[in-house]
C-alpha cells in the first residue's frame, strides 16, 4: 500500500533524494575519513574542528528543509554554507600542516567549491518562493 504524499517518512526520503544533501554528506564521510589518520594531537584540535564543520554542512541542510518554511529553510542554507567555508578553511590548514596531502586537499576543496554553486542555485529556488 502506498503512503499518502504529505507523511513525515516520505518528507525524509524526499531529503535523501536531495542531491545537494547526498553530496554535503559524502563529503562529510570522506572528511571523517581523513581525519582518521590524522596523528593524535592533530585529531583533538583541527581533526574536531574539520570533521564538524563538514558535518555540519548536510546537517544545516537536513535541519532547514524539515522546518516546512522558506525562510527558515533559506537560513539554515545561509549556516550550511558558512560551515562549508569553514571547512575550506581547515582544508587549508591541514595541507600546511602537513596533515592533507595537496592533492588531496584540492581534490576535497573542488568537491565544496561545486557544493557551494549548487547550494547558491538551491538558495536562489528557495528564495523564489518567499
Amino acid at each position: 500500500m502506498m503512503e499518502p504524499a504529505n507523511t513525515e517518512s516520505n518528507k525524509v526520503n524526499d531529503l535523501q533524494n536531495l542531491e545537494i544533501y547526498q553530496e554535503a554528506m559524502d563529503i562529510g564521510d570522506l572528511v571523517w575519513q581523513i581525519v582518521d589518520e590524522f596523528p593524535r594531537f592533530a585529531q583533538t584540535t583541527i581533526g574536531y574542528q574539520f570533521t564538524r564543520s563538514a558535518d555540519s554542512i548536510a546537517a544545516n541542510i537536513a535541519e532547514g528543509y524539515g522546518r516546512y518554511s522558506y525562510k527558515e529553510n533559506r537560513t539554515f542554507c545561509y549556516y550550511s554554507r558558512g560551515s562549508l567555508r569553514e571547512t575550506e578553511c581547515w582544508i587549508t590548514k591541514s595541507v600546511k600542516r602537513g596533515l592533507l596531502d595537496r592533492e588531496a586537499g584540492k581534490f576535497l576543496y573542488e568537491r565544496l567549491i561545486n557544493l557551494r554553486k549548487r547550494l547558491n542555485a538551491y538558495i536562489k529556488s528557495i528564495e523564489r518562493n518567499i
